[in-house]
């Protein structure tokens, strides 16, 4: 009896080592992979409501390992992991997105979503508008647009001028009169623009063209404003001094220098000084006084028509030669380097002996005085 119990605990313990000898719930059997299969598939896609154009597609599923997503527009793919999400930056349009879930078993489903992409119409358009001579400019700011047209009123059929943002562009007009100035806002983004638009119309007066070069003080309904900077500038316009010689002219303009150093005179023009073609401008002055011999008058041209260049850079100073007699001086701003061949100004700036403060005339300080006239562009 005993010998019988020892043989079955031999066996007993053979068959207990030789179940140990594999991993338990392993036993190399995948034919459960072929009953796998996906569910629930869906999806979340967001569509942007900022004219970015971007649409987030989220692929949701189960038993998905992987999503292959076809935005259906410009050949753009992405493959997306359970969880994750991809995005894509489209126009305006409907297309068809195609969702391909992969699962365990590497069966594959597809599914196709159609969307619309809308970009909406830009709001806030505030369009800034300024004014030199005859000239305009205009930047603008709106919300939700990709850019701007501006159309300036003064030519059938126009064609708008294209506006960046941040950007300013310029017009000059060819007539004086009253012009409606419109500003188009371009939905979309910096990529693609939307078919909504706003638009501001602003009525603007260009002022008659009378107050310009050239400069004669001869007309009565003319207004020949001359502004004066300084303690002691003045201007005004007086009959002709000296009326013989290279002027014989009823009106002139009457030119007493402050005490500053930096006095002078200004003139807002009411037409742009176009150096493009012509360089040249040449002044009829009186020199009463022999000891303003050699002293300079300053001709500075300013307010740009873009800004470019800024004051100071058109400047030039001409001598007197003589006094006692009317004489031309000559003002050639094609010897300045610095000046853009087809620069345009809206401003005349007049300064004497700007090197020199003092209240004594003859050293061409306080009061003195010349005369000048037929202010003029030409070669």
């Amino acid at each position: 009896m005993k010998q019988v119990k020892i043989v079955w605990g031999i066996a007993a313990l053979l068959f207990i080592a030789t179940g140990c000898a594999k991993k338990a719930g392993i036993d190399g059997d995948t034919s459960f992979l072929s009953t796998v299969s996906s569910g629930n598939l869906s999806k979340i896609i967001d569509i942007s409501n900022d004219n970015s154009g971007v649409v987030t597609v989220t692929p949701l599923g189960e038993g998905v390992t992987s999503f292959s997503v076809d935005f259906g527009h410009d050949g753009a793919k992405a493959t997306v992991l359970p969880g994750n999400n991809a995005s894509h930056v489209y126009p305006e349009g409907s297309f068809s997105v195609t969702i391909v879930s992969t699962d365990l078993a590497g069966k594959q489903t597809t599914n196709a979503y159609p969307i619309t992409v809308t970009y909406r119409a830009p709001e806030n358009l505030v369009p800034t508008i300024g004014s030199n001579a005859n000239s305009l400019s205009v930047k603008a700011t709106a919300l939700y647009t990709a850019s701007f047209l501006v159309y300036w009123g003064d030519v059938p059929n126009e064609v708008g001028t294209p506006l960046a943002k941040n950007a300013t562009v310029y017009h000059v007009y060819a007539a004086s009169g009253a012009y409606n100035v419109k500003v188009v806002a371009k939905s979309g983004n910096a990529t693609y623009t939307g078919a909504a638009t706003a638009e501001v119309i602003t009525a603007k007066t260009i002022n008659p063209f009378s107050f310009a070069l050239p400069i004669t003080f001869e007309d009565a309904a003319v207004n020949y404003f001359f502004g004066t900077f300084g303690g002691g500038q003045q201007f005004t316009k007086v009959a002709n001094p000296d009326a013989t010689g290279l002027n014989t002219s009823a009106t002139v303009g009457k030119y007493v220098r402050g005490w500053e150093n930096w006095s002078g005179t200004y003139s807002p023009l009411n037409q742009l000084v176009d150096l493009s073609v012509n360089k040249k401008v040449k002044i009829l002055v009186y020199n009463p006084d022999p000891t303003l011999i050699g002293k300079k008058l300053n001709l500075e041209l300013e307010a740009a028509y873009t800004g470019t260049p800024g004051n100071g850079v058109g400047v030039l100073k001409v001598p007197f030669t003589t006094s006692g007699a009317w004489e031309e001086l000559v003002f050639d701003f094609s010897t300045l380097p610095a000046l853009p061949a087809n620069a345009k100004f809206g401003q005349i700036v007049f300064r004497f002996n700007d090197g020199y403060s003092g209240n004594a005339p003859g050293e061409g300080g306080q009061g003195s005085i010349f005369y000048v006239d037929n202010i003029r562009l030409t070669n």
